[in-house]
């Protein structure tokens, strides 16, 4: 009675155990495959790398990984002959004809140094806002190419900047995700503060009034425009004060509102007092701007007045008004009445 169901339970326990030791047996016996595609992160390619189920041998180093961001190829019968230099046979090449291999990588582009250089030396030593600093740098950065593994921000630990010699010095520290040391960067160069300028793109004499085709929109440096410069949007239709070469920086200096009215130019005078409007020809004695007080002469009484320009040709007179004698608040007094007597006749 107690041996049946022994035997019954050791048959349970052999059925539970078969599977496992058969699938145990299919992962040992799972023959090495060949990849079509391989990523690497650092500079080595190691067995693992190129061959699936390798066991113990997935460690041993074997070729050297492509350059940082680029991708090679190798030819499976070259990978056959290197893997059974190392006593690596048997392996499953699905016949596969060449192998890929890529060597991961972070890029930095020449636009973000910049843009973090600009950051790191903004409102220093009298330099402006990040976006106003122009950069020559003393070596080309380029597009810097860094193992995958430096994946921290560009976090500057020196800076440095000489606004005589407007030399700058700026070192960067990247953390690796490998808890290897950060990675440092350095970076020199000059750096200076540019301004928006409107730029003549002709040169323009005394007098001449810009147009838009005549100003373009360019950064010039600051020292070279001043802290007056013009802006493109104010400068066209005004008046040049003196002669300005083709390429040079506007300056508010530099302008001025057009002349409406010139020097001995027949105008037109405008007299208005009350509901009281009378126009009539006049000679300008000055050349002005809109809002500027000229003289001028009255053609038929050949006086000379001030005026006002208005508009092209054309002055405002303003006649003055008489101011009413002023109204006493005292009462008036009543004057004495006359008292009437008759007189009598002499006598004859």
């Amino acid at each position: 009675m107690i041996a049946r169901p022994l035997l019954l339970a050791a048959a349970l326990l052999v059925a539970a155990v078969t599977p496992s030791i058969a699938q145990s047996e299919s992962e040992a016996i799972a023959p090495p495959t060949l990849r079509a595609n391989v990523t690497v992160s650092d500079d080595i390619v190691r067995v693992g790398d190129l061959v699936d189920n390798a066991g113990s041998a997935a460690t041993i180093a074997i070729y050297r990984a492509p350059d940082l961001g680029t991708t090679g190829t190798l030819p499976v019968t070259q990978v056959l002959n290197t893997l059974r230099a190392r006593q690596i046979i048997g392996v499953d090449t699905r016949d596969l004809k060449e192998v890929t291999v890529t060597r991961l990588a972070r890029t930095i582009d020449n636009k973000e140094i910049e843009q973090q250089v600009a950051h790191a030396l903004a409102h220093r030593r009298g330099l402006g806002s990040a976006a106003d600093i122009a950069l020559t740098f003393d070596r080309d950065p380029g597009d810097l190419r860094l193992e995958a593994t430096n994946t921290g921000a560009l976090q500057p630990i020196a800076v440095r900047y000489d606004p005589r010699s407007t030399r700058f010095d700026v070192t960067f520290e990247i953390g690796n995700a490998s808890g290897a040391a950060p990675l440092k960067l350095r970076f020199t160069g000059t750096a200076i503060e540019t301004v928006e300028a409107a730029i003549l793109t002709r040169s323009v004499e005394r007098g001449d009034v810009l147009k838009a085709s005549d100003v373009v929109v360019e950064r010039r440096p600051k020292v070279e425009v001043g802290t007056d410069a013009a802006v493109r949007d104010s400068v066209v239709g005004m008046q040049a004060r003196r002669q300005l070469g083709a390429g040079r920086a506007l300056r508010v200096a530099d302008l001025a509102k057009p002349d409406l009215v010139t020097r001995d130019q027949n105008v037109t005078l405008s007299y208005q007092n009350g509901g009281l409007y009378l126009t009539i020809r006049g000679k300008a004695m000055d050349g002005g701007a809109e809002g500027d007080v000229v003289s001028v002469m009255n053609l038929q009484s050949k006086r000379v007045l001030q005026g006002v320009v208005t508009g092209r040709g054309e002055v405002s007179i303003t006649v003055a008004t008489p101011r009413p004698a002023p109204v006493s608040d005292a009462t008036p007094s009543t004057p004495a009445p006359v008292k009437l007597s008759s007189a009598a006749p002499n006598a004859e």
